[in-house]
């Protein structure tokens, strides 16, 4: 008779805990290697559907890597472009307002000093309160970014080769599915949902930037087309993107109109995102990206941590790569699917005929292209 020993549940836990610190240290040593490989992961995805309609309308071969390989290099080549001159600007602005700062900490003190609280530690602070730290905070996200894109050689080299192997393996991923089909199921459902979480992002971003434009201009911040571009790119961050996106123009509608203008920046901007982001948005975006709010959180920490601004860009199809390979593809992974996704399944057995996530099993579909 076999001896079938099962491990203690607390071992178990220990080795996978040890198990996960060890993979993501790896990850974060080769975090150079591993952040490039990501993005032109996600890329190649996000432009995928170009390819599959060049495909069924009987284009040439070549069309189907050149085209969607050019429409990711100018995507990826302007975001460049942008960061550059995002920075650059950024560096020239903050030392231009060193008069109308000094001009506001005297205005500070002084209505400090008429509500009875100038004392020495209050006047400290606020001489301590340098303009400069904010700027430097959001050159450094920006400086991160294009620390990153600036290894375009690495990039261009791997979307080239992801775009020439795209086909291949999308039938191999279809030969697959008779003996893998949670896998290859998961993989198909993070590439949708991966393109659709893009899509719907870049749509209501431009909205967003848009109306932030127009918003900016009229109130007269300085380079209102720029802080709408760096709105867009900090659409992408989920939670804290919006503040990222606020503070510089926010900082600068301060030091060009004072409290006044600051405050109109600020309520400009909570009103366009509450309406476009919070109210209209989750109407389009469903639950296709099936992760809670804290998971998110934690997922845009966990990969801010591991692969810098870059990490937190792409926290959301990071981990839903994460999600297809380590819960979706297990037959036994509806449980954990609810806890990630914060949806309450229908029956907590998990039985026959279910997917993880609670769903009715169904058919595979298409392997990711």
């Amino acid at each position: 008779m076999t001896d079938q020993r099962v491990l203690p549940r607390a071992l178990v836990v220990l080795l996978c805990a040890a198990g996960a610190v060890v993979t993501l240290a790896g990850i974060r040593e080769i975090g150079s290697i591993v952040g490039p490989v990501l993005l032109a992961l996600v890329l190649v995805l996000a432009v995928s559907p170009v390819r599959t309609w060049l495909r069924e309308r009987g284009a040439p071969g070549w069309t189907l890597v050149a085209v969607p390989l050019a429409i990711v290099l100018l995507v990826l080549l302007g975001m460049v472009a942008i960061l550059t001159v995002a920075v650059a600007q950024m560096a020239a602005l903050a030392p231009t307002y060193d008069a109308q700062f000094n001009q506001l900490v005297a205005e500070a003190q002084q209505q400090a000093a008429r509500l009875g609280i100038g004392t020495q530690q209050m006047n400290e602070a606020i001489n301590s309160f340098d303009p400069g730290k904010i700027f430097a905070l959001a050159q450094g996200f920006v400086s991160g970014l294009l620390g990153v894109f600036s290894g375009l050689v690495l990039v261009i080299v791997l979307l080239l080769a992801m775009c020439l192997d795209a086909q291949a393996f999308s039938r191999i991923l279809a030969m697959g599915a008779a003996r893998r089909p949670l896998l290859i199921e998961a993989l198909s459902n993070f590439g949708h949902k991966t393109r659709r979480y893009l899509l719907v992002s870049t749509g209501f971003g431009l909205v967003c930037s848009a109306l932030d434009v127009a918003a900016l201009w009229i109130l007269g911040v300085p380079l209102p087309l720029l802080w709408g571009v760096l709105a867009l790119i900090t659409n992408y961050i989920p939670n804290v993107g919006f503040i990222l996106g606020l503070i510089p123009p926010a900082l600068l509608g301060l030091l060009e109109g004072g409290p006044k203008t600051m405050i109109f920046v600020i309520a400009a901007y909570i009103l366009i995102n509450f309406v476009v982001q919070s109210l209209i948005q989750p109407k389009f975006l469903g639950d296709a990206v099936g992760l809670s709010t804290t998971v998110t959180f934690l997922s845009l920490i966990l990969w801010t941590f591991l692969l810098g601004p870059l990490g937190a860009l792409l926290a959301i199809p990071l981990s839903l790569l994460t999600r297809a390979l380590l819960i979706d593809s297990d037959p036994d992974g509806d449980w954990a699917a609810a806890l990630v996704s914060g949806d309450v399944p229908d029956d907590g057995r998990s039985g026959a005929g279910k997917k993880p996530g609670g769903g009715q099993e169904k058919t595979p579909p298409s392997p990711v292209p």
